[in-house]
């Protein structure tokens, strides 16, 4: 079944442009399926029995959330099983995943957003960079992937515009506010020194990353959540600041001051408008709290 896999996670590569963060996570979950199977046991063998066994182990050490995750890969795995005639019959036929109840994205309140971009301070070795970064994410709403792999040609500091190429390869033009534009710019004297000092040890230098690590070589995702965290510890923030906290509360603001959801998915990536419309939830409990503060009648009530 390994061999199967490693055509699946081709494809996922080569033919849907998914990146390298998510087909790592197609890969774990398919082989901990073929784990299951136990060695003896090819793909042809599977049967809807055997995948409600292995959803029955699943429940007893993980929750329903990640219960429907790993059925999603097998379920997208099979497809194209049956799509390269590998298989005749789906095994997945009438298997359901465990129903999930929908989360309401974690965001930051404005005043909270604003403290967390002041966190990086002169003592920090990389406040520019840093500094840069929290700008960049909050501006655009990227996801951290989409951050660490743009380059320095994908920013257009004139028109202030950011080329993002987002799941599934789509490409999008993002508009980039002028603070995040001037952190980029300040960032940039030390981003060239980087690079001079990874020429120096006699690496080789990769000149196309926008922002880099302290040896000069491209930013990785998890360096930034770290980072993320450690300015939202700092600044006093209760709950864990992440970027995708950072990607919410972008979208959540923008929906507070009248913008329109089909605009905000555009800028998002959404491929979905329904994904967008999390973030109403929010907004709705934003517009009530407002409304019972300031309307005389709802303030009546409240007497």
């Amino acid at each position: 079944m390994e061999q199967s896999i490693q055509l699946f996670t081709r494809w996922l590569a080569t033919e849907k442009g998914y990146s390298q963060h998510t087909i790592s996570g197609y890969r774990h979950d398919l082989l901990e399926f073929a784990a299951s199977l136990g060695k003896d046991r090819g793909i042809g063998t599977v049967t809807p029995a055997t995948i409600r066994s292995f959803v029955v182990s699943l429940h007893r050490t993980n929750g329903a959330a990640t219960v429907s995750r790993k059925l999603s890969a097998l379920r997208t795995f099979f497809r194209y099983m049956l799509r390269e005639k590998i298989l005749e019959i789906d095994p997945l036929i009438g298997i359901t995943g465990p129903k999930i109840g929908r989360s309401i994205p974690v965001f930051l309140t404005v005043d909270e957003t604003f403290l967390l971009l002041d966190m990086p301070q002169e003592h920090d070795t990389f406040m520019a960079r840093d500094a840069a970064i929290l700008e960049l994410l909050y501006s655009t709403g990227m996801r951290v992937s989409e951050l660490v792999s743009r380059d320095m040609a994908d920013l257009d500091f004139a028109e202030e515009v950011l080329r993002v190429r987002g799941k599934g390869n789509k490409e999008r033009l993002v508009p980039v506010g002028r603070p995040a534009i001037e952190a980029v710019r300040k960032w940039l004297p030390q981003r060239e020194q980087l690079l001079a000092e990874r020429a120096v040890r006699g690496n080789t230098v990769d000149k196309a990353p926008l922002f880099l690590n302290g040896r000069g070589g491209r930013l990785t995702s998890r360096s930034v959540e770290r980072m993320v965290r450690a300015y939202g510890e700092r600044a006093g923030i209760s709950q864990i600041v992440t970027p995708h906290a950072l990607r919410h509360s972008f979208a959540t603001h923008l929906l507070e001051m009248g913008a329109d959801l089909r605009s905000v998915q555009e800028l998002l990536g959404h491929a979905s408008l329904s994904t967008t419309q999390r973030y109403t939830h929010l907004t709705l409990d934003h517009l009530t709290e407002v409304y019972d503060k300031a309307h005389p009648l709802a303030q009546k009530k409240q007497e």
